[in-house]
Formats: C-alpha cells, sequence, structure tokens
C-alpha cells in the first residue's frame, strides 16, 4: 500500500505520468477490446491511480485524435464501450515504444 506521500508525489508528476497511462492504454486495447473499468483495474495493478473522471475523458480524447475507435456493446439494459486501437494508435505505439527503448538504453541508438 502507498502511503499519502506517495499519492502525493503522483499527484504533483500526473502530466509528466498521462503519457504513460496512454501508452498502456494503446498496449492493451492493440491486443484486445478494452473497456474503462477493467483498465482502471489493470492500471492499479501497475500503481496508477485513475478515477473514472480521469480516465474516460483522457479515452475519449485518444477516440477524439484517432488513436482508438469506440464501440458500445449492450447487453440487455446495460450497455459497455468498448476501445480498440486503430492502425494510427498501433503505429504511435510503436513509435513511443521504440523511443522508450531508446530513452531506457535498451535501443539501437542508445
Amino acid at each position: 500500500m502507498e502511503s499519502n506521500d506517495d499519492a502525493s508525489t503522483e499527484f504533483e508528476h500526473h502530466d509528466l505520468l498521462s503519457g504513460l497511462v496512454r501508452m498502456h492504454v494503446l498496449h492493451h486495447a492493440a491486443q484486445e477490446e478494452i473497456y474503462g473499468a477493467w483498465m482502471i483495474e489493470e492500471l492499479a495493478g501497475h500503481g496508477y491511480r485513475l478515477s473514472a473522471g480521469t480516465l474516460y475523458p483522457m479515452l475519449h480524447k485518444m477516440v477524439r485524435n484517432g488513436y482508438l475507435t469506440v464501440r458500445t456493446e449492450r447487453d440487455g439494459r446495460t450497455a459497455r464501450k468498448l476501445y480498440a486501437a486503430t492502425d494510427k494508435g498501433r503505429r504511435g505505439l510503436a513509435v513511443a515504444r521504440e523511443q522508450m527503448r531508446i530513452f531506457t538504453g535498451k535501443g539501437p541508438e542508445a
């Protein structure tokens, strides 16, 4: 469990970490369709604590920017929005991964 100091430090660097969160979203959305509640749980498993009020606007912006598509799946009265990576999203993820490899010293230009 994180201390309050860890949580406040994470909040302080929210803008910086949001790029990593978007990479994580694209990573999973490129493998299979995802939905918000599952993504919140997945990110929590990696130490990111996002609320629905943070994640859903991020997903909507990624849709508007062409990185994700969204479709609604209905099951009776329940509706769930499913997100998938577009070709642009997959290309962006590849670029981001390459930049991370270079940054971490594991890429060809390290």
